[in-house]
């Protein structure tokens, strides 16, 4: 279970947002909607352990989450407004230690993302959404209880979305949890809406 308890988060000595709070238990989702600027990249950069919050707490089973930071990345599956992805690699190379940690099937990543046939490519010569679906398929390959997703549907087409609304649906059968940001409706099935801003 997560669980944020009156989070509130500073960014350049300008308040971005306070008192947030939220329990999400395995299978959850919440949507995180709001203006640009609104503090959604923000609360997820937090929540990654990425930013310390300026007040509040981060609970994680009942636990302070940020304690111990390498046991709470452990548990996060972190994808942010860059791919990272590298473009010297070809699809199945940058996937290739992620597939290391998690024990993971390459080819069924790639899959689930429509990549296959671009498995050997160069991603140099990916187009945005290729790239997008290939930081995507990284995701999908972590063993993380936790993903947070930063505008996962940029760059997608509308097939490319519905795979990634299969994708997210899976992780939540499993009893995953889910923290998305977007400015557009997601994927997501049932779930929790937060508005910033």
């Amino acid at each position: 279970m997560l669980q944020a308890k009156g989070l509130a988060a500073i960014r350049g000595e300008r308040l971005v947002f306070q008192g947030l709070g939220f329990i999400l238990a395995p299978g959850e989702a919440l949507a995180v909607r709001g203006p640009n600027g609104a503090g959604k990249s923000t609360l997820l950069r937090v929540l990654a352990g990425l930013i310390r919050p300026a007040a509040g707490r981060l609970m994680w089973q009942g636990e302070d989450a940020l304690q111990d930071p390498p046991a709470h990345a452990r548990r996060v599956a972190y994808l942010g407004h860059q791919d990272a992805v590298k473009p010297g690699l070809t699809a199945a190379g940058n996937l290739r230690f992620a597939a290391r940690i998690s024990g993971g099937s390459i080819a069924e990543a790639l899959a689930a993302l429509d990549l296959s046939a671009l498995a050997a490519l160069p991603v140099r010569l990916f187009s945005a959404g290729q790239r997008r679906r290939l930081a995507l398929a990284r995701i999908a390959l972590s063993l993380a209880p936790l993903w947070l997703l930063d505008e996962p549907t940029n760059g997608l087409d509308e097939s490319a979305a519905e795979r990634l609304g299969r994708l997210l649906d899976a992780h939540r059968a499993r009893g995953g949890i889910i923290v998305a940001a977007s400015h557009i409706a997601l994927p997501l099935g049932q779930a929790g809406q937060l508005l910033l801003g």
